[in-house]
């Protein structure tokens, strides 16, 4: 779907650097999306995966959807984040790190709090020190909103955070406190983005522990059933992936030392129930398939250590970062809705 955009804010930020990039996750949902876009404008990546939450038809994807010339300035490593040698390999030369690479889910977590602490805690950790060690210019970091836990207020704001409602949470917590240690003992630069929701191309439907929006694509598709955990009223602040990376690469590039040793808050700043999502979801599958207008959701129990509301103050990351969303929930459903239903290795 062709949509007028405003200028691409990272467009002249890349075109002046001929950088040496470390991705991590890079055949993840957001790991392969950032490494593409820093690919299309030129830059040395490296990507870094082990496969356990990633994937070779997204490395695949990028390959196809950039020149031969880009592609060969992709290297990959495949590899664990916990391991140190791989780590030490994979920072060596790099000018910035951008670190995906996790296992995300709240359900996971509960279900197995060990094998999340020790990907989260453990592989951050070690992709610290060998990014430290290596000098690499800036470490960004994909942090998590989930570490506003139990705090009631809305808008969130990134200072004023509550107790974590899950094994999850706390490892994103952990996370941030090791980079500000970092940051204080080996004046080390990094910056933390909280994720809010992102969604978007290559996200993975078919886990067991998909996020809510490709689930809810797939299974309409599919004709399946569509489940809402609780009343439909918990709320989300739903994030394109194209506002995602945007706040990656100008977290990396930020001048001013202001921006540096932060955490932001990257989201697009709107709030959309469940229940709103679904129909919004629905009615984008039943143009192509018409037997989904007559889905209803199936409403089940809350789902313990989800946080009830969620809405993001991004003014942060737009004063410091320059960070401009260009992608409305709606926006992004459009270009998601293309994708979810061109890609065959959904079905």
């Amino acid at each position: 779907m062709e949509m007028k955009m405003e200028t691409d804010p990272i467009k002249e930020k890349l075109k002046s650097i001929d950088g040496r990039w470390l991705v991590t996750g890079a055949a993840g949902f957001i790991g392969s999306n950032l490494a593409e876009t820093l690919l299309k404008h030129g830059q040395q990546v490296t990507g870094l995966d082990n496969f356990s939450t990633g994937f070779q038809h997204n490395l695949d994807q990028i390959e196809a959807s950039v020149t031969d010339d880009e592609w060969k300035r992709f290297t990959f490593i495949r590899g664990d984040i916990c391991d140190p040698a791989t780590c030490k390999e994979a920072c060596t030369g790099q000018d910035y790190v951008l670190h995906q690479a996790a296992l995300g889910s709240v359900p996971r977590s509960v279900e197995d709090p060990l094998t999340t602490n020790h990907n989260n805690i453990t592989g951050f950790l070690t992709m610290l020190v060998a990014a430290s060690a290596a000098c690499v210019k800036r470490f960004v970091y994909a942090a998590s909103s989930s570490t506003y836990g139990d705090h009631p207020g809305l808008p969130k704001v990134e200072d004023e955070i509550g107790s974590p409602l899950s094994p999850y949470a706390v490892t994103k917590y952990v996370n941030e406190l090791y980079a500000d240690v970092f940051a204080k003992t080996y004046d080390f630069k990094t910056v933390g983005l909280r994720y809010f929701n992102v969604f978007g191309r290559r996200q993975d439907p078919m886990g067991a522990y998909a996020a809510v929006i490709p689930l809810w694509f797939a299974s309409l598709i599919k004709g399946d059933e569509v489940f809402i955990n609780g009343d439909g009223e918990t709320s989300r602040d739903f994030c394109y992936i194209d506002n995602t990376v945007q706040a990656n690469i100008l977290g990396a590039l930020a001048a001013d030392d202001k921006a540096v040793n932060r955490v932001y808050n990257v989201a697009f700043g709107q709030r959309t129930t469940l229940t709103e999502l679904f129909s919004m979801i629905r009615d984008r599958v039943k143009e192509r398939y018409p037997e989904a207008a007559r889905v209803e959701p199936v409403y089940r129990d809350f789902r313990p250590g989800d946080v009830r509301h969620s809405l993001a103050d991004i003014s942060r990351a737009k004063n410091l970062l320059g960070y401009t969303p260009q992608f409305s929930v709606l926006q992004g459903l459009d270009l998601a809705a293309d994708w979810y239903m061109d890609n065959p290795h959904w079905g």
